[in-house]
């Protein structure tokens, strides 16, 4: 596994961190897989959401990719780029999902996908309820490519933006006007409460 031509180079910290880190993966330090599944976890779920996956389907592309990882482990080159390569991993274990289930357009499902269930407490105010109701409703109406970056953005821990354009395939320069963008869309839907969204990417 390795990066041929990485976006961005990582500081000599970083990439002393990261080497460190593969080290004591390699000797099967559990502590060390902890903190790394922590850490990209989250992103993972929200690439394959993004991408219009089932939840089922979701969490089969989650743990194909870090299969992928523990397959090539060894192999590892560039130990500080590894968000990179699980995005980029994780978006193309999401397309042969989609292959298989013989979808006309990659990313573009036409059904809103499952969400997780934000219920929250019984005793929840009411006005919370319908302002979550009418953000995701709202979000809902942004167009597939919309969906799929605020996404992958609100991923949690934060993704770099080199993550987020192996994940979704795009510019890095292109990530924060395309954000602004689909906000001010967004917020243009929460307004008015249109039907139609208009272009936002």
């Amino acid at each position: 596994m390795r990066r041929s031509e990485p976006h961005a180079k990582a500081s000599t910290s970083d990439a002393a961190a990261a080497r460190a880190q593969f080290a004591a993966l390699r000797a099967g330090d559990q502590a060390a897989w902890q903190a790394l599944t922590d850490r990209y976890t989250n992103l993972l779920w929200s690439i394959a959401r993004g991408m219009g996956l089932s939840h089922a389907d979701a969490a089969e592309v989650v743990q194909m990719t870090w299969l992928r990882l523990v397959e090539g482990l060894e192999s590892v080159r560039q130990p500080e780029f590894v968000g990179s390569w699980l995005a980029t991993t994780a978006r193309r274990e999401c397309l042969t999902v989609l292959r298989r289930h013989s979808r006309e357009q990659v990313g573009a499902s036409a059904e809103w996908p499952d969400l997780p269930d934000a219920s929250g407490e019984l005793d929840e105010a009411m006005l919370r309820e319908e302002r979550d109701a009418a953000l995701w409703q709202a979000f809902g109406r942004l167009r597939p490519a919309c969906q799929a970056l605020l996404r992958v953005l609100m991923a949690d821990p934060r993704p770099s933006y080199v993550e987020v354009s192996d994940a979704l395939g795009i510019p890095i320069g292109s990530i924060g006007p395309s954000r602004q963008r689909c906000l001010a869309v967004l917020r243009q839907i929460m307004l008015s409460g249109a039907a139609q969204a208009p272009d936002a990417v």
